[in-house]
């Protein structure tokens, strides 16, 4: 600790900083995502931070504001660290997770139903061209004769079909109707 953290906090300060707490919990645990634990210790670690650089904030500012600010710099800092350090869990709680091939598994068939959706979704002429082309493996040439269009409108249609489905799995199938 530094000389200027043991720094005493004024009376009027002290006072403005304790009326200010059930208002700053609130925040704190908006900020947290309503989880009342991590808000609550998101609140003590920016009123102890707070408390230590007290001699940082300028009276005559705002010190809710100063406040609001030191909360949400820690909560981004601690977003950063989870992310670098990762999820953590329970030993116990382990067993119940789905393993990373599971959840290969999971996301594989999660995308499979995306695209047999956009495939359902697609205007009839698009969804022809792409089943001939793409599932049954017809050359441009085959399909066209198939379909008794030109190889250009195939090939045209094609990209049409593959932008549709990209576009689809990207938005999801209530976007698509929208755009």
């Amino acid at each position: 600790m530094t000389a200027a953290s043991t720094m005493p906090v004024n009376e009027a300060t002290r006072a403005r900083l304790i009326a200010f707490l059930p208002r700053f919990r609130r925040f704190c645990r908006g900020l947290a995502g309503g989880d009342a634990d991590r808000g609550d210790d998101l609140l003590q670690s920016a009123v102890e931070r707070a408390l230590a650089r007290i001699e940082q904030w300028q009276e005559g500012t705002s010190l809710e504001n100063w406040m609001f600010r030191l909360a949400t710099n820690l909560h981004i800092d601690q977003i950063r660290s989870q992310r670098t350090r990762g999820v953590t869990v329970e030993v116990e709680e382990a067993h119940d997770l789905a393993g990373q091939d599971e959840l290969e598994q999971l996301e594989f068939r999660s995308e499979l139903e995306a695209v047999r959706a956009a495939l359902a979704a697609m205007p009839v002429e698009l969804r022809a061209v792409m089943t001939a082309v793409v599932l049954d493996g017809q050359s441009y040439r085959e399909a066209a004769e198939l379909l008794a269009v030109p190889i250009g409108t195939v090939m045209s249609r094609l990209s049409r079909a593959r932008q549709f489905v990209d576009e689809y799995v990207r938005r999801g199938p209530e976007r698509m109707v929208a755009a």
